[in-house]
């Protein structure tokens, strides 16, 4: 009977490491992203000096200042920046959006990138990095090349 259930216990385990696909909302998407993106996925020169234990826009004090169903702008608690997202596509593989913003102290710095944004589990924190894809609505502007973080955390 040991035998019976250890073999059993062995059976079960690659479908409990298993992963499971993320849903991601069909409605109040830009919401949704503003709420669970990583702010290490911004550009170096946009994302605020990063401190342990935060890692979402209301960890450091950012404030929504516009949402709808597809774009959402998030303000600096200094009001020095704004960074809004425009949601491009929603699939299985993850969410495009279009994240614009300008970079602190240079105004008129702009930086615009489509970004790919995953989550490892339905409770997860959206990361990323920018996307080869493009988009017709958001082409590549300002900042320095390939300076967004990744999602390898």
């Amino acid at each position: 009977m040991k035998v019976l259930s250890g073999v059993v216990l062995l059976a079960c385990v690659p479908l409990a490491m298993a992963k499971v696909p993320v849903e991601y909302p069909k409605e109040k998407v830009a919401q949704y992203v503003v709420e669970k993106v990583s702010v290490k996925v911004l550009p170096s020169e946009m994302r605020p000096k990063l401190e342990k234990g935060k890692q979402t826009f209301a960890d450091y004090g950012y404030v929504t200042a516009k949402t709808d169903e597809k774009e959402a702008v998030v303000a600096a608690p200094n009001g020095e920046a704004q960074i809004s997202f425009s949601v491009l596509q929603v699939g299985k593989s993850g969410i495009y959006v279009c994240m614009n913003g300008t970079v602190p102290n240079q105004s008129a710095a702009r930086i615009q990138r489509v970004l790919l944004l995953k989550s490892k589990g339905a409770d997860g924190l959206l990361k990323g990095n920018e996307s080869s894809k493009g988009f017709d609505s958001c082409p590549v502007i300002g900042g320095a090349d390939q300076d967004v973080a990744s999602s390898g955390d």
